[in-house]
């Protein structure tokens, strides 16, 4: 494939700061309001925005978030339902409970303060947000039983962890409940002295005697098939209830589970199965009438330091006929970052749309696209999110739910996503090409979001700044893929400045659900700057390297994206989404 072919003329673009951020009047009447200078309006759709207290005026002011209850930050969306994990043992995790060469073992005095902890808490001397959960135990411990039986000699135990676990464990045997005891040591054989409890453990009930059989292969450091997968997730989700810990199963065996998985890297058996797994919960999806349709597979747990611009290069690309499918959550560990339901919620639109409504809103000729939460489309899957908070660490489910058909088209399909990890580029663009779809894009850094941003000349890690991998569907003259539909793979690095952009640092937000909306509506506003670059660039971009109709000349395709925006078309396209959606019932 010949990509980015006639990169347009230089012209410069003037980065643009922002400084004020904004609210709808409503329905937000919690946010806090305060008189600042350099107020300015939009209007459109019967609702304005005005400047409000963000993340930078926190600092100015001494306040804390904790001292405040402020929908313009990001952590404030975190349900009060969800009971928090015990930050000891928590940051333990982060370390770990992660891949065979990212795993950093424990210092001695580290270990020591971690299982005291632990300890202390199965005696029941630590209450409330103190005490240890069982996700957490059962995270750690199956970490450590992980790292003990299959990680490489540099991450596994370290002498420090060792004498910890020397002092503690001859305790711990005697506190902790059975299904922690076979996680920390199935086999029972920890330092010669284990416990007969492992090797006999099989569970309480049909649903969890499948959780043990599989968890048995994972911390051995082995692998599943397909349908063994399947069927532990299909066995025991939904939990409970929608932010309980409470299963019906143990909690600590399904966090091992979980976070086993990832530790010993995923198959594609592996991936495919989280991916699947619940794509009937609701029976088939609806199908939009429209030509195109692009799935947004953002990271569901936001951004905490720059601009979040795909909502708003969805509007833009729903001026000419690019529809857009985006999904996620309100707020989801780790990152607990801007989310396009933030946004949306703070602007007033509504976020509870079902799967019927959210294929009407693409099909819709005023609106285009459409922004649907997990918590309406698969409630089994975000039933996890309280468990996903204590196991720290992003399970596989992080990578898989970005690769998701909530709802079909009659026309093309396309899927764009992105991994923070090397390794997932190929696996993600494996499930997109099992969901079938005519065109697949991946970037790094959790998702495909371009910047005009040039890399650093003392960067030698990682990928390019805009590096992108991906397939799109071609004519059928090209051999046919597994699933019937021909495709030409690719990879490259954009450089912005090949089509016109100035090199400018990515505008930042830092958890400001007020300044991330704030950047995106005055570029859609027409004023030009970083913000208004990189909703251009991704939109023009992407529109190209995905094959959509129009856009085989990149130049044309960027030259489309700003038309969108300055004729007014896309603005008004968004506040239409929101007084469309406001009601739906």
């Amino acid at each position: 494939m010949k990509a980015l072919f006639n990169p347009i003329e230089s012209s410069s673009l003037s980065s643009f700061q922002i400084k004020t951020s904004l609210y709808f009047t409503k329905p937000n009447s919690s946010c806090l309001r305060f008189p600042l200078t350099g107020r300015r309006k939009l209007s459109g759709g019967g609702l304005q925005i005005k400047a409000v207290l963000d993340s930078s005026m926190l600092e100015q002011l001494g306040l804390k978030e904790s001292d405040i209850k402020n929908p313009a930050i990001s952590s404030t969306y975190r349900r009060p339902e969800i009971p928090k994990p015990n930050l000891t043992v928590l940051d333990a995790q982060a370390k770990v409970c992660t891949g065979p060469t990212q795993t950093k073992p424990l210092s001695e005095e580290q270990a020591f303060k971690v299982f005291d902890t632990i300890l202390r808490s199965a005696r029941g001397e630590l209450k409330g947000e103190e005490r240890v959960s069982k996700a957490q135990l059962g995270a750690f411990f199956a970490g450590m039983t992980i790292r003990a039986n299959a990680f490489p000699e540099e991450t596994q135990w370290s002498d420090g962890e060792r004498r910890a676990m020397d002092v503690f464990w001859p305790q711990l045997v005697r506190v902790l409940p059975p299904d922690v005891l076979f996680i920390a040591d199935p086999e029972g054989s920890l330092l010669g002295t284990g416990s007969t409890v492992g090797p006999t453990f099989v569970g309480n009930e049909t649903r969890e005697m499948r959780l043990v059989g599989a968890l048995r292969e994972i911390l051995a450091g082995g692998h599943l098939g397909y349908e063994e997968v399947k069927g532990v997730l299909r066995d025991v989700l939904p939990l409970g209830t929608k932010y309980s810990l409470n299963s019906g199963v143990s909690e600590s065996l399904l966090s091992a589970f979980l976070i086993g998985q990832r530790m010993n890297r995923e198959t594609d058996r592996e991936l495919k199965a989280y991916c699947l797994a619940f794509d009937d919960e609701f029976g088939a999806p609806p199908v939009a009438d429209v030509k195109s349709l692009t799935h947004y597979g953002e990271p569901y747990d936001g951004n905490t330091r720059f601009f979040r611009s795909t909502l708003f290069v969805a509007a833009v690309r729903s001026c000419y006929g690019e529809s857009s499918m985006l999904h996620g959550v309100e707020w989801m560990p780790p990152k607990g970052g801007v989310t396009e339901e933030q946004m949306l919620k703070f602007m007033g639109a509504n976020t509870s749309l079902s799967v019927q409504q959210a294929k009407e809103l693409i099909e819709d000729e005023k609106a285009g696209f459409a922004y649907l939460s997990l918590r309406e489309a698969r409630p089994s899957l975000y039933s996890l999110i309280g468990m996903r908070e204590h196991i720290k660490k992003r399970p596989p489910l992080a990578t898989t739910e970005k690769v998701q058909q909530f709802v079909r088209a009659t026309g093309k399909e396309s899927i764009v996503a992105g991994f923070y990890h090397e390794g997932y580029e190929e696996p993600l663009l494996m499930l997109m090409r099992r969901r079938g779809v005519h065109s697949g894009l991946v970037g790094e850094e959790g998702a495909l979001s371009m910047t005009t941003r040039v890399r650093a000349a003392s960067a030698s890690k990682g990928f390019p700044v805009n590096y992108c991998s991906g397939f799109r569907s071609l004519s059928s003259d090209t051999a046919l893929g597994a699933d019937g539909v021909s495709r030409q793979s690719f990879n490259l690095e954009v450089d912005a400045r090949d089509y016109g952009f100035e090199p400018t640092e990515t505008p930042r937000t830092d958890r400001s659900v007020s300044k991330n909306i704030e950047l995106g509506l005055s570029a859609l506003s027409g004023e030009k700057g970083a913000a208004y670059d990189r909703i251009v660039l991704n939109a023009g971009i992407v529109d190209h390297l995905l094959g959509c109709e129009g856009a085989e000349d990149v130049a044309i395709a960027i030259e489309r994206a700003k038309e969108a925006i300055d004729s007014g078309k896309a603005l008004k396209k968004l506040l239409n989404y929101i007084e469309i959606s406001r009601k739906m019932k």
